[in-house]
């Protein structure tokens, strides 16, 4: 069973390739993603890496926190996005 895990700290400037290689120093990477600005195509700075669920824990625990291309990483099991509801300016949902 593989595991998704979060980083967060990115330097705009880190690739996936970069990413990529500093995960799989700890044990196989199934697959990385960069998250991107749908408009600008510029990183957000933060991504997810996909491993088996024994080297995704031993990943958290040894880069959790690790200085990466002059940044400390964040890196944590990724949890499942929750969709956000919208209010307008009378503070009332935008839902009909």
């Amino acid at each position: 069973m593989s595991k998704k895990i979060y980083v967060g700290n990115l330097s705009f400037r880190t690739t996936e390739e970069e990413l990529s290689s500093l995960f799989e120093k700890i044990g196989a990477v199934e697959s990385v993603s960069i998250i991107t600005d749908r408009d600008t195509g510029r990183s957000k700075g933060f991504g997810f890496i996909s491993m088996s669920d024994e080297d995704a824990e031993k990943a958290i625990e040894a880069l959790n926190g690790k200085d990466f291309a002059g940044r400390p990483l964040t890196v944590n099991e990724a949890r499942p996005m929750v969709k956000k509801e919208f209010t307008n300016r009378m503070g009332r949902s935008n839902r009909w």
